[in-house]
This record gives C-alpha cells, structure tokens and sequence, in this order.
C-alpha cells in the first residue's frame, strides 16, 4: 500500500494475501478488513473481482480486462453516435424551415 493521502492503493500480490487470509481463516470481512487496515468494500470488490477474474483479477493501476475495455469502447462509441444524432436532428429542424 502506498503512503499518499487519499484513496489508498493496494499491490496485486497484498490483495490476494489478503483474500488467501479471508478464505482461510473463519473470519468475517469486517475482521480482516481491520486487521489489515482497511475499508470492508475494498475487500468485498477485491473478493468479487476474484470470483469473476479468477488469477487475473488484478490487472494494475489503469488497465482494464479485456471484455471490460471492450465494453468501455462499446459504451463510448454508443454514446458519441447518440449525440450525433442529437446534432443532427437539430440541424434538420433548422434547415427545413420554410423562410
């Protein structure tokens, strides 16, 4: 974990220390998120990417999987044609108006 103010990071390697910790001990996520001091979501995402990702679940700061940064372009590409459209459609209110 870094020492900077603000959201704290956690490396790849202490996120599965520690999900191999929770799984186990018969803890629940509260204690263990207190004893490695941290917030209890921080594990439930971390436990949650686990689930989903299996051994790739931590790609590192800024990069996404796969299917994730697809989706992301899917999203924007999505989002951008929209407004297009919207353009567009103004324009042609504006230019089939009779003078």
């Amino acid at each position: 974990m870094s020492e900077k103010k603000g959201k704290p990071k956690y490396t790849k390697e202490f996120k599965q220390d520690v999900i191999e910790y929770y799984k186990s001990h018969n803890n629940t996520k509260n204690e263990v998120a207190e004893k490695f001091g941290m917030h209890p979501t921080s594990l439930k995402n971390w436990l949650r990417a686990e689930e989903k990702h299996g051994e790739n679940a931590f790609v590192g700061s800024g990069n996404l999987h796969q299917e994730d940064a697809e989706l992301k372009a899917l999203k924007k590409e999505n989002y951008d044609l929209k407004e297009e459209n919207a353009i567009l459609k103004k324009a042609m209110a504006i230019f089939s108006r009779k003078p």
